[in-house]
């Protein structure tokens, strides 16, 4: 789990574009694929890693270094292959192989089912060997005027980071009742999964200001440019 606080909305202040709406870290992790490549360097990638509540406030990230960045980075397609998959289903030819007129194209589509299953359990070896690392430890710490915070008893390392991750994939992808929830967002080209909680299961978009907005104003000039026909 997250050993700092994450932002509590979407519509909170965050650098370099981020977003934190997907309602797990590791589908927010996902997301910095989307519209462009989010993490393109380190002031990127420790913004995501504080956002996400990985860490608590004001920890300093000024050790994370280009090998932070591949690692993350290459979590993330790892975790990504698990969460479309599931959402795609188990990998099958094409039910439409069986009518092509030759039977190397039928084995050519065997073969893709094959090497997509393989990329699968691939993916969660790698997701599972991540999640074996300990996560940060934390510890409480005292303010002057008495409270107590969260804090780390040490520098956060990557691995440690990675762990916290992978480990919040796995308990989403094992755990029926939220693994139910997951959607793709119905807005046109987003990639964005998200978990949807809302009420009746009803949530259509990764965000009702950003595809949600889009799709409204694209019914409304729709309906206009039917009236004026």
């Amino acid at each position: 789990m997250a050993l700092g606080t994450a932002p509590e909305t979407a519509t909170d202040t965050v650098p370099h574009e981020l977003r934190f709406d997907a309602g797990r870290i590791c589908l927010d992790l996902l997301s910095t694929t989307h519209p462009e490549e989010r993490l393109d360097s380190l002031p990127p990638l420790r913004a995501w890693i504080a956002g996400a509540g990985l860490v608590p406030p004001g920890t300093g990230l000024a050790h994370a270094d280009l090998a932070w960045l591949a690692a993350f980075r290459e979590l993330r397609g790892h975790i990504g292959h698990l969460v479309h998959g599931h959402l795609e289903g188990p990998p099958r030819p094409d039910p439409r192989a069986h009518d092509l007129p030759h039977a190397h194209d039928l084995s050519h589509a065997r073969d893709l089912a094959r090497d997509l299953s393989h990329a699968r359990d691939l993916a969660l070896a790698r997701v599972n060997e991540a999640a074996r690392a300990a996560p940060p430890a934390p510890r409480a710490v005292r303010r002057a005027d008495g409270t107590l915070v969260r804090a780390l008893a040490a520098p956060p390392q990557c691995a440690a980071l990675l762990a916290a991750v992978a480990r919040d994939a796995l308990e989403l992808l094992t755990d029926p009742v939220a693994r139910a929830a997951l959607r793709r967002c119905a807005g046109d080209n987003c990639p964005i999964v998200y978990l949807d909680t809302s009420r009746g299961r009803r949530r259509r978009w990764c965000s009702s200001e950003v595809c949600g907005n889009r799709e409204r104003v694209a019914r409304h000039r729709r309906r206009a440019a039917l009236a004026r026909t």
